[in-house]
């Protein structure tokens, strides 16, 4: 059964004029955290449209590279888009509705903000409103600034590249304690783990990014301090 299948009752919630802050609530208490995990992907992606102004074709294809839409279901994905988008709840409240339903795991939430960079990077451009929605949904989200610049420069060419901040280890750090961290990244991106906290199978090559980043980041760090 895809994800979309078993959005259903999310669906039939929203049609009942529920709005997707009550949607969040009752998926909070559901096991299925692939459903909540598309809902905040798309509910935040239509927030982050409106930050630049529009919706371009662009945007459009990198949320059908994120997630694999089957025709039958472009309604309901287009559904919950446009509720998003009309709501008149700002992005920071479904930024904080979607961190209490993780709690105190943030890798979904990780995985999520990824997922929104993947699609405001899908136009070639990063505005600097784009710059604002995310820095301050990581803010809620409650990374702190290390960890966004890590995760921005997965995406954004022009931003700077610091390998221990894809670490997130200290440029001091003795080196196992670099390769402990560099082995538990590799371990938590791999797509086993993924599905386990709920990243839904269709969005796993979200992790392929990321894993560039961390081999890349380990291997620099690792030829810098040989030199």
């Amino acid at each position: 059964m895809s994800i979309w299948s078993r959005m259903a009752d999310a669906i039939a919630a929203l049609a009942s004029g529920e709005g997707l802050s009550a949607v969040f609530e009752k998926l909070r208490a559901s096991p299925d955290r692939t459903v909540a995990f598309a809902i905040a992907v798309i509910a935040l992606g239509a927030k982050m449209a409106k930050a630049d102004g529009l919706v371009t074709k662009d945007e459009v294809v990198a949320f059908r590279e994120v997630f694999l839409i089957p025709p039958e279901e472009e309604a309901n994905a287009a559904r919950v888009f446009n509720l998003a988008r009309q709501d008149v709840a700002g992005y920071d409240t479904y930024a904080r509705r979607i961190k209490a339903m993780y709690g105190k795991d943030d890798r979904p939430l990780c995985d999520l903000l990824e997922g929104l960079f993947h699609i405001a990077m899908a136009d070639g451009v990063y505005h600097p409103k784009e710059d604002d929605f995310l820095h301050d949904v990581a803010r809620i989200f409650g990374f702190d600034e290390r960890r966004f610049r890590s995760i921005r420069a997965q995406f954004v060419a022009e931003a700077d590249r610091d390998p221990y901040d894809v670490l997130g280890v200290d440029p001091d750090a003795p080196m196992g304690d670099v390769r402990a961290a560099w082995r538990q990244l590799v371990r938590e991106t791999h797509p086993d783990q993924m599905l386990a906290r709920g990243v839904p199978e269709e969005a796993i090559k979200l992790a392929e990014r990321r894993m560039v980043a961390i081999n890349r980041a380990w291997e620099e760090i690792q030829s810098g301090r040989a030199a």
